[in-house]
């Protein structure tokens, strides 16, 4: 697919006076400049085909076809901006240099960008000076790479991984664009939780166009003071996540309407409740919600809880529609016929999700707790619950002062695991699940693996592995007596830092935590 980029050459053009490199390892980025992109996109109209939302994710695609013609077809670009594996000649000694030999051996260099200041304020100058003229260069970016110079200093610097230590991104803030606020709807989660959203005229912002964006809870929308009618300022937190970053008071029109978070659930039309003391207002009604139903057969089905393969959105949302699901357990109940009478199932994958549904009835009591979906208890929690009680009886029967004992479980979650035990929905449901033949595997503890003993660390892991998963990298830590943990903090003991690595790894620095590469976590644990 590489090869049918045509500025990247087929034989090396080698200066006067040189010898070619016995092997030269090029290293730089595939891109589409925006032109190029326009071009593509009004060609692939002309002949009735969906245009491309941004040139980022066309030519990572185009670089994954299967089909070298169609990689051969889309207007990609190269630049180079390093060597990896080199034999045969010697590299000069400075970054700046190394790029010329670059271009003089015929590759593509980004030669008009490319600059070599002195210190931290002429760095910073030159960041303004690219942010400024960001929108007026032939492709996207989103920010730059400042590098050391002096390749004996990179040498000696090193690398974490596959990241250097003499190199690091300087992010652009994100792009901010205008928009409308249409209006703000409401989700209904599997817990109750009521959350706003809004509803935006449609804006192209950081690569793709955004027309709904967070709003967290009631609480958030007062302190920004937004109102439906607003002209607003939209961004993609991150370069991901739609937010709006507030209301342009100067262009609010008179008829702006404040929003009020209703006193009834709009799904159920059940009472929504605050909680003192919290943010997020609660449909009270968790029997008969259908939103809250929807979404707790689909988490039940997710590949960290029951693994349930091919119970989605869709088949849930069809079930429902059709009337077979009016409960978790419901879903033990469908049969052959139900199924191949939906138009989403053919036999073979009809008797797929049966067999999927056979196999979630005995899966691990960790599993069916956090399947359940019981408000704070988390995949962690779960396992720290199954792990110190070992059945499902054994934590029916706890008494609250016995659920205090579990690492990790405080007044407010021991409530609430006990509200949600003494439930009569909950036990009508779990003598439906048990009746259907739905019984969790008793937790067991493995036998420890030769290794260190992590009893008391928290682990955390960013970024790529490639040896193994991470799924696998943190069932081994558990395995040692370890905890592993999604977010840094000043009890976590060790991160584990792959390739993409980012805010966890810098975090972790900053509290001077240790940060391990994979080669000296295998180390470790070996």
């Amino acid at each position: 697919n590489v090869r049918t980029i045509a500025e990247i050459p087929r034989v090396l053009r080698v200066p006067n006076g040189h010898h070619p490199p016995a092997l030269l390892e090029v290293r730089g980025e595939i891109f589409m400049d925006k032109a190029a992109f326009a071009r593509l996109n009004q060609t692939r109209e002309a002949q009735g085909e969906a245009r491309f939302k941004n040139p980022r994710n066309c030519a990572a695609g185009s670089v994954r076809q299967l089909d070298a013609s169609i990689t051969a077809s889309r207007p990609l670009s190269f630049y180079a901006y390093g060597v990896g594996e080199v034999q045969g000649i010697e590299l000069p000694r400075s970054q700046r240099a190394l790029l010329a030999l670059l271009e003089a051996l015929g590759l593509p260099v980004m030669s008009q960008e490319i600059v070599v200041v002195t210190g931290a304020a002429e760095v910073a100058a030159r960041y303004r000076d690219l942010g400024e003229r960001r929108a007026s260069l032939p492709m996207e970016i989103d920010g730059m790479v400042v590098k050391l110079d002096d390749r004996a200093l990179q040498d000696t610097l090193g690398q974490v991984a596959k990241s250097p230590r003499w190199a690091v991104a300087m992010k652009f803030p994100p792009e901010e664009r205008q928009t409308v606020l249409l209006g703000i709807q409401l989700n209904v989660g599997r817990t109750g939780a009521v959350t706003p959203a809004a509803v935006l005229a449609p804006v192209y912002v950081g690569g793709v166009t955004v027309s709904n964006a967070t709003l967290h809870n009631e609480d958030e929308i007062r302190r920004k003071d937004l109102r439906i009618g607003d002209t607003v300022v939209v961004r993609r937190a991150g370069d991901v996540i739609p937010e709006i970053v507030g209301p342009l008071l100067e262009l609010r029109p008179p008829g702006a309407v404040e929003f009020a978070m209703p006193r009834t659930c709009p799904e159920c039309a059940a009472p929504v409740v605050r909680p003192e003391g919290e943010a997020i207002a609660r449909c009270s009604n968790p029997v008969d919600c259908r939103a809250q139903l929807r979404e707790r057969l689909i988490h039940w089905g997710s590949r960290r809880a029951l693994d349930i393969d091919g119970l989605g959105e869709k088949s849930v949302d069809a079930f429902m529609v059709m009337g077979y699901v009016r409960s978790v357990a419901d879903l033990y109940r469908l049969d052959l016929a139900q199924l191949v009478d939906l138009d989403r199932f053919a036999e073979k994958s009809a008797q797929n999700l049966l067999d999927a549904l056979r196999a979630s009835k005995t899966r691990g009591l960790d599993r069916f707790l956090f399947g359940l979906g019981i408000r704070h208890v988390g995949e962690a929690l779960a396992e720290g619950l199954a792990k110190h009680f070992g059945t499902l009886e054994a934590l029916r029967a706890a008494s609250t002062a016995a659920l205090l004992e579990v690492p990790d479980v405080g007044p407010r979650v021991a409530a609430s695991l006990r509200a949600f035990l003494d439930d009569p929905h909950v036990h009508s449901l779990l003598a439906d699940l048990s009746e259907l033949g739905v019984e969790p595997t008793p937790f067991v503890l493995e036998e420890r693996p030769a290794g260190p003993d992590l009893t008391g660390e928290t682990w955390v892991f960013t970024g790529e592995l490639e040896s193994l998963t991470r799924d696998e990298a943190e069932a081994l830590v558990k395995r040692l007596g370890g905890k592993t943990s999604g977010s840094v903090s000043k009890k976590t003991t060790v991160v584990v830092a792959g390739p993409g690595a980012g805010s966890k790894a810098t975090k972790a620095r900053e509290l001077g935590v240790a940060v391990l590469d994979e080669a000296a976590f295998l180390r470790r644990l070996s």
